[in-house]
């Protein structure tokens, strides 16, 4: 009897396998366990409490310099399509005359469309 195991839900790729009692997908390197829901995932919030999820517009409140270069993220640069992730930096996205960058969500807030 086959197993069929439920798609990642990070990028709903088919290829997933098991490594002892976590779900493993090779194509974008999520892990999982089976049976947990996306409300045992910890969520990411704005600078005022607002959840952020994959795709939401986001503005920036404070000026950030740019690691690395002289360039200046102004306040209230509005940022479409971020991407959450793991790490320190928790959001990554692709700033307007910048480039692709990654943000801490306590210095974006939640454009409300």
């Amino acid at each position: 009897m086959t197993q069929t195991l439920p798609p990642c839900p990070a990028c709903s790729s088919a290829y997933v396998y098991q490594v002892d009692a976590l779900l493993v997908c090779p194509e974008c390197g999520h892990e999982w366990q089976p049976g947990a829901t996306e409300a045992d995932a910890p969520q990411v919030r704005d600078s005022v409490g607002n959840v952020l999820s994959d795709g939401d517009t986001v503005t920036v409140i404070k000026d950030l310099k740019v690691k690395g270069s002289s360039q200046v993220v102004k306040v209230g640069t509005k940022v479409r399509d971020i991407r959450l992730v793991d790490g320190d930096h928790d959001i990554d996205c692709k700033v307007p005359g910048i480039g692709q960058m990654g943000l801490k969500s306590e210095f974006v807030k939640k454009v409300q469309e």
